[in-house]
């Protein structure tokens, strides 16, 4: 036989058949292993005994790689599929038909750019115009879980090619998914939902999935959306974790996980106002520290210099607007070494910082009206005095 059977009768976890190519690496007279493809991993289980290592589709041929031991060509074998892991990867890949379906329903020119199956997370990557924020996921999330819910259909069949390939209703991700040679194509259909070309194994009822839960939103390349999702004890306890986070937040806040939203959002209203106060308070002050710094001439020009425990980029903002009003040159020291230089244009900003670090190291630069330096090699009295002419 060349191809499984997994995929047209998912159900079929135990079988007899004929080793056609014996050794480790084995081929079947007939086998229901479902070989990696289309981003879901390869079936679980055994033949004979002996552990299956992996499924893989070669030549056209499913070879089963035994973990140990072999099998003798011609000899009769039973094959035995982990019923857990064949059940599981059956809910998660038929939960990405019904996330995509969910997609159809919220985005804008939807295409399909990719699926893979782990044991605990499914991935689905969107091509879409529309930007999918934390609200369209929760909507994902919302519509997979209805489709769950009311129980719809799934079932597959072969279709001519030509006629899946010319129906815009049948989703088609050509690089990834299986089935896709010859003169059909496997489509499988949740009932008013969703269809799509696939070579996987299937639930037959939407209720056989059970809760999903969205993980996370990715870009994984150009023109990609990754939306990852789980399913089974990963999402449940994934959901018991955020209700967990959400109700201690609430109490935390006096409030209750409904009101939650509303009350952050009041919180981060006071804390703007606050930060907005803070700061026209910091700007008071530092223009009433700046207003009490001494001017001094220097060569036929006034040069406002002082010492100003603030940061470099404070110091910049601070001194620009000064320059060609108080003085024509501004030039503000802070304790840990920073300096900052305005002027009317008339002396090069540049050159000054150029002077200083020449004499106390560090380094700087900037433009002729405004510069800025850093790691001088000497105190704020030192750079001060120097820039005063003492």
């Amino acid at each position: 036989m060349t191809g499984s059977r997994a995929p047209v009768d998912p159900g079929t976890l135990s079988f007899e058949a004929t080793v056609e190519s014996g050794g480790r690496e084995v081929t079947l007279s007939e086998t229901y292993f479902y070989p990696e493809g289309g981003g879901q991993p390869a079936d679980r289980g055994t033949l004979d005994g002996h552990r299956v290592a992996d499924v893989q589709t070669r030549d056209g041929r499913v070879v089963h790689t035994l973990a140990d031991g072999e099998l003798a060509a011609g000899a009769s074998v039973t094959g035995s599929i982990d019923p857990e892991f064949r059940r599981y990867c059956a809910r998660a890949h038929t939960a990405s038909h019904a996330l995509y379906g969910a997609g159809r329903r919220l985005l804008d020119d939807l295409g399909y750019g990719g699926f893979g199956i782990t044991e605990e997370r499914v991935r689905v990557d969107f091509t879409t115009s529309t930007d999918i924020t934390d609200g369209t996921l929760a909507e994902l999330e919302r519509l997979v879980n209805r489709a769950v819910w009311e129980s719809r259909n799934v079932t597959w069949e072969e279709r001519p090619r030509a006629d899946a390939l010319n129906d815009d209703a049948v989703a088609f991700n050509t690089k990834t998914e299986e089935g896709l040679a010859g003169d059909t194509v496997r489509v499988v259909s949740i009932d008013g939902w969703d269809e799509a070309a696939c070579g996987g194994t299937h639930v037959t009822n939407t209720s056989e999935i059970g809760p999903v839960t969205v993980l996370s939103r990715s870009n994984p390349g150009e023109g990609l959306t990754r939306v990852e999702f789980a399913v089974g004890p990963t999402g449940i306890d994934r959901r018991a974790t955020e209700k967990r986070a959400a109700l201690d937040a609430a109490a935390a806040l006096g409030t209750n996980v409904e009101s939650l939203a509303d009350r952050v959002a009041a919180l981060r209203a006071e804390r703007d106002d606050l930060k907005a106060e803070r700061d026209d308070l910091a700007a008071e002050l530092t223009a009433r520290e700046v207003a009490d710094l001494p001017t001094v001439e220097r060569d036929g020009r006034t040069w406002l210099v002082g010492e100003l425990d603030r940061d470099a980029n404070t110091l910049a903002e601070t001194a620009r607007p000064l320059a060609g009003d108080r003085a024509a040159v501004v030039a503000l020291v802070a304790p840990d070494g920073s300096l900052a230089v305005a002027t009317d244009g008339e002396v090069g900003a540049d050159e000054v910082v150029g002077e200083v670090t020449e004499t106390f190291g560090g380094g700087g630069g900037g433009s002729p009206t405004v510069a800025q330096a850093g790691g001088l090699d000497a105190d704020a009295d030192a750079v001060v005095a120097f820039l005063r002419g003492e």
